[in-house]
């Protein structure tokens, strides 16, 4: 567990990177998601890696709950959301994550990214909802390409990956790489105990 353990606080590393990174970029063009949406967190086929989810596993496993979650994704295999999302309206698109901390990647930088597109050019993807509400910084932010670029969102997923590319290279829905984590600590729990462990992810 001790080796897990210190992986996961590398990769959370990673992502508080990541996220001051991101997070600049969209403040500094006015890409900011809508107070509470949770549209995205509804699509389940949103992909990330076991190793993203290595936290949150660790998370719920010092809350005494990864079986629970472990058993629940295990009954309902085809999840219509992630299954963190908790929704707060009647359609589903305002909610909030329940475990906010320990998100993946792919939720820190979904809001406004850079991409590349055919020709090897960096493009910049932005949520729908926020072309919607925020028509105006979206064009601006298009115009300012070349001297504003966004963040590129394939370098954040290979910062990741450079940590442990074996864990760390296999894209999934999101709720099963959460599965596959769940059941990688689980399993190596069951054999190490808990004298060697900390408290702590």
């Amino acid at each position: 567990m001790l080796r897990l353990r210190e992986l996961s606080r590398r990769v959370e590393t990673v992502l508080g990177e990541i996220t001051e990174k991101f997070s600049t970029y969209q403040q500094q063009q006015g890409l900011n998601c809508r107070p509470g949406c949770g549209e995205c967190c509804l699509q389940p086929t949103i992909e990330s890696t076991p190793l993203e989810m290595l936290p949150v596993a660790l998370y719920l496993f010092d809350q005494g709950s990864a079986e629970q979650t472990l058993y629940k994704l295990e009954a309902e295999p085809l999840q219509k959301s992630c299954v963190f999302y908790q929704k707060k309206s009647f359609d589903g698109k305002q909610g909030q994550c329940t475990v906010y901390q320990q998100r993946p990647s792919i939720c820190r930088v979904f809001a406004a990214a850079g991409v590349r597109d055919k020709m090897g050019k960096t493009a910049l993807s932005v949520c729908k909802v926020i072309k919607t509400d925020l028509p105006e910084q979206y064009a601006q932010s298009l115009i300012m390409i070349t001297s504003s670029p966004p963040p590129l969102m394939m370098l954040a997923s290979e910062a990741i990956k450079e940590l442990d590319y074996a864990f760390g290279n296999t894209m999934q829905p999101i709720n099963l790489a959460l599965k596959y984590a769940l059941e990688k600590v689980l399993f190596i729990a069951s054999f190490s105990g808990y004298d060697d462990d900390t408290n702590i992810a």
